[in-house]
């Protein structure tokens, strides 16, 4: 009879496995785009990512009969629960065969460290925040996923559901592409808002980079407080994160809205890495910056990562304008198509806003919960 145990990672080897079990899983996945292992590695550094100063977490691997099968962390994200007066905690970083004896087990551990810690219900994935990878794909296979977002086999929500969760949020996320978005109707609508609204647009200054971040930490921040699920970031997480990206990002992609000289929002927007990072699949750093270096000139698509606007100025109209800046610039820059996600599915301005630029909801993720 075969033996099934769940059990916390103790070990740099543990880590290790924890890590590289999703080359398992995706080894025959055409899709599925193979993380850097340092970034991985980075991500669950309890004691340097400063995510884990306001939170906690447990990493399990599933082994039957000494196999590894499965893996799941567990994450109580205090700065989630002060800011929304909540009891939640998170489940992320999952992966399973497709056995419901593995993921209903990994599930239980899950439940059985976060109830231990006061937690009322477990939501997720989340890996291991809402500023990370977060949701499930339930539509959208087809595709691979663009920079920073997640993909999973299509069993995952089978397994989840049969563990007791039932969705909470889906998230959506758009396909634009320039033959689409510049109509005459549009153009028309984005000239009156111009004029009524007196919004002044313009990109990141490269050589005041410190100030830049400042600017669009506090907008950040402002612009997402009453998100469903927001918790906003703390200055090292922020510049740990502007740390990451300031090697790729494209100066251009990064568009901060003005009202009368004062920043009231902003879109950051980076290049679909993954088209070229999809042929790494080592994950090793060195391979990585090769592909990236040869598969370069393929890179003609970018993701809408993040676009918010401070509340003050959410009816401007102030969203969708710098919806249409992040195109149109974008398309000069020789990236004639983007993913926008992702969208809260009643974010009904941004969903909206969305419509206007005639872009294709084309992949769906899932936020899944249950009480405790």
């Amino acid at each position: 009879m075969s033996s099934l145990s769940i059990e916390p990672i103790t070990s740099s080897s543990d880590e290790k496995h924890f890590i590289k079990f999703p080359w398992q899983i995706y080894r025959d996945e055409p899709f599925w785009v193979p993380p850097l292992l340092m970034d991985r590695r980075k991500l669950m550094d309890r004691r340097k990512n400063p995510f884990y100063r306001h939170a906690e977490a447990e990493f399990f691997l599933a082994r039957r009969d000494g196999t590894i099968v499965g893996r799941i962390g567990a994450i109580v994200n205090h700065h989630h629960n002060r800011e929304h007066n909540d009891r939640v905690g998170f489940f992320g970083f999952f992966e399973s065969i497709n056995d419901e004896a593995v993921s209903d087990s990994l599930f239980r551990t899950a439940k059985a460290w976060l109830k231990s810690r006061g937690m009322t219900a477990m939501r997720g994935p989340a890996s291991p925040s809402v500023n990370d990878e977060y949701g499930l794909l339930v539509d959208g296979f087809d595709k691979p996923p663009v920079v920073l977002m997640p993909y999973n086999p299509r069993y995952y929500a089978d397994l989840i559901e049969s563990a007791g969760l039932r969705k909470i949020k889906d998230l959506y996320a758009y396909r634009v592409e320039d033959k689409k978005v510049f109509s005459g109707k549009l153009a028309r609508i984005v000239e009156t808002l111009y004029k009524r609204e007196g919004l002044k647009f313009r990109t990141l200054d490269m050589k005041n980079f410190k100030r830049e971040v400042e600017t669009i930490k506090e907008l950040y921040n402002r612009a997402w407080q009453y998100n469903w699920g927001a918790v906003p970031m703390t200055n090292e997480e922020f510049d740990a994160m502007a740390k990451d990206l300031k090697p790729v990002v494209v100066p251009g992609l990064v568009i901060i809205a003005e009202f009368q000289g004062e920043p009231v929002g902003f879109a950051l927007s980076l290049p679909d890495l993954n088209i070229a990072l999809r042929h790494n699949r080592s994950g090793r750093l060195l391979p990585g910056l090769y592909c990236l270096y040869r598969y370069k000139k393929q890179i003609r698509q970018v993701r809408i990562i993040v676009l918010g606007v401070i509340p003050e100025r959410l009816k401007t109209g102030a969203g969708g304008m710098l919806f249409y800046e992040t195109a149109r610039r974008a398309v000069e820059l020789g990236y004639p198509a983007g993913e926008a996600g992702w969208v809260l599915e009643d974010n009904v301005m941004m969903n909206r806003a969305a419509e206007m630029m005639n872009a294709d909801r084309y992949k769906t993720y899932r936020i899944y919960e249950t009480p405790l």
